[in-house]
């Protein structure tokens, strides 16, 4: 089976000067940051994972995602969430300071466009944890935003999980289970899988990170336009 050329090599074949491949190879050495949409089902260990990678890499910028709902009495307001009225959230829809918006579980969640578009600009690769309904919106509006959905080993392992929070009543905690079910069918709509087995979240943030890596160095690697 004959070669194909990759367009590293189909440029370089088309320089015809020192200087031009003196520039292909300072391309090489800047930054090439990415955007990354961690996504997946309730419970499956999102926070957690991003937490630890926060704990243990300070390269990275970690969207907060702004919501209606009520703080939680373990969450940090700017930190887990931007914790903001429904008046606010309204304000900022008009304003169009939202990359996304939706409507989860009866409360709005949407990220802010200002601090990506500064992190991205300053080199640094941005990780945002959106819902699944959230992830589908973001492949439309940055094709080469590089998507992961994170899962548990098994659908009961999942189910477990999120009976053991304890954080709603048994009619939201039914709806929860229901909708994690239908995000699961949607994996095949991201560009990764990435399994969160129990007491493994070290593995998991690794995986996570070797994504990143390989994706900063692809040939045909492009700049993200928000």
């Amino acid at each position: 089976m004959s070669h194909q050329p990759t367009t590293a090599e189909r440029h370089l074949a088309d320089t015809s000067t020192d200087s031009d491949i003196e520039t292909f190879y300072k391309t090489l050495a800047e930054p090439r940051p990415v955007l990354v949409v961690l996504s997946g089902p309730s419970g499956v260990g999102k926070d957690a994972t991003l937490q630890l990678m926060k704990e243990q890499d300070a390269s990275f910028y970690f969207v907060v995602t702004a919501t209606t709902r009520a703080q939680r009495p373990n969450e940090v307001d700017g930190v887990d969430y931007h914790f903001i009225s429904m008046s606010e959230f309204a304000e900022m829809i008009e304003n169009k300071e939202l990359l996304e918006h939706a409507v989860v579980y009866g409360d709005y969640k949407g990220i802010p466009k200002k601090h990506v578009r500064q992190a991205l600009a300053s080199g640094k690769d941005v990780i945002m944890r959106i819902d699944v309904q959230g992830a589908a919106t973001i492949r439309k509006l940055i094709p080469n935003a590089v998507t992961i959905f994170l899962t548990s080993e098994s659908e009961e392992e999942l189910v477990r999980r999120l009976q053991e929070r304890k954080t709603e009543d048994p009619g939201k905690l039914k709806m929860r289970i229901a909708t994690a079910r239908q995000e699961l069918r949607r994996v095949v709509e991201f560009d990764y899988v990435v399994v969160n087995r129990m007491d493994q979240l070290q593995e998991t943030a690794e995986q996570v990170r070797s994504i990143i890596n390989a994706e900063k160095r692809r040939v045909d690697w492009k700049p993200v336009e928000i």
